[in-house]
């Protein structure tokens, strides 16, 4: 059985790794921006976000001064015995969120949003948010932390049937003019796109895809990847680099997702994920031992399930 106190000490050990450690996906990405950007002022500015990630791990603290909002995803193996069951497992990542706010620290960002009540923990109603999937014939519960800003780089459209793919590539663009012209998204930035669904489903797979994917990872659908790949090159075309200066570096990766949606519409959201990437992931087995790992594995195959079985 998974114990209680097990999931509070990874949790917590989970948001300090995420808030201090770049994952090296992202790292390795950005030295070869670098090294590609013509620009000179966008060339400075991606090698200073590197200078950041190594002072942040040497100096043990947050890379970035706006830590998010912290947030969980839970996947749990079918089989899987926690200790006082979902209640007792959403407890303690509250506790651990409070307890690591006030430890690493985190900056407390969370407010009721009319009295602006702030309990200085970033523990409030719903906060922080936990998602869940499900996983079979296993018996282990994956936590995922994610710490994603929540204020910009965020939009959703209804498209309908006959806008395809184009409609998509514009809308596309008009967020980048939106918010990489002014640096409101912290660029250079994964993007994630989600496509079909209802509205709120959309807006879950484009904030999943642009959090819970690896840079360079590809859609298993030929035809998505493509996209994908398309994207990726279009946004770096576009005349944007790092935090808002003229370049060709503003675009990570881009990652979509897709639902089923109603035969009538294309609905799109998409997500931007700076390049302070906060995220980290543990595996907690039956025998409470963990271990841990940067490849969120979200998107399995069974999540991707298509019609009956």
């Amino acid at each position: 059985m998974i114990k209680a106190d097990t999931i509070l000490q990874t949790a917590r050990e989970l948001n300090v790794k995420a808030a201090i450690e770049i994952p090296r996906d992202v790292e390795k990405e950005i030295e070869r921006m670098k090294e590609k950007e013509t620009h000179e002022l966008s060339r400075y500015v991606l090698i200073k976000i590197l200078e950041n990630y190594k002072a942040a791990i040497k100096d043990n603290r947050p890379m970035c001064a706006d830590t998010g909002l912290p947030r969980y995803y839970a996947k749990i193996g079918n089989e899987a015995k926690i200790e006082g069951g979902m209640v007792l497992l959403e407890k303690m990542l509250r506790r651990a969120t409070a307890d690591t706010t006030n430890g690493i620290p985190l900056r407390p960002n969370r407010v009721h949003p009319f009295s602006r009540k702030d309990y200085n923990n970033n523990v409030g109603i719903h906060a922080p948010t936990v998602d869940y999937s499900f996983e079979p014939e296993a018996d282990w519960l994956d936590l995922t932390v994610v710490h994603k800003g929540g204020l910009f780089g965020a939009d959703y459209r209804m498209l309908f049937p006959a806008d395809g793919i184009g409609g998509l590539k514009r809308f596309f663009l008009d967020c980048l003019a939106e918010f990489l012209r002014r640096g409101m998204s912290c660029q250079p930035v994964v993007i994630g796109i989600g496509v079909g669904g209802t509205k709120d489903v959309c807006v879950r797979l484009a904030k999943e895809a642009a959090c819970l994917r690896m840079v360079g990872d590809r859609n298993p659908d030929p035809q998505i990847a493509a996209l994908e790949t398309e994207l990726t090159a279009l946004g770096n075309k576009a005349g944007f680099g790092p935090m808002g200066f003229p370049g060709n570096s503003a675009v990570l990766d881009v990652h979509i997702e897709v639902a089923y949606a109603h035969t009538g519409g294309m609905p799109v959201s998409i997500q931007h994920f700076c390049y302070a990437q906060r995220r980290k992931t543990a595996r907690v087995f039956s025998d409470n031992t963990v271990s841990w790992r940067e490849d969120p594995m979200w998107f399995t195959q069974y999540y991707r399930r298509d019609t009956i079985e």
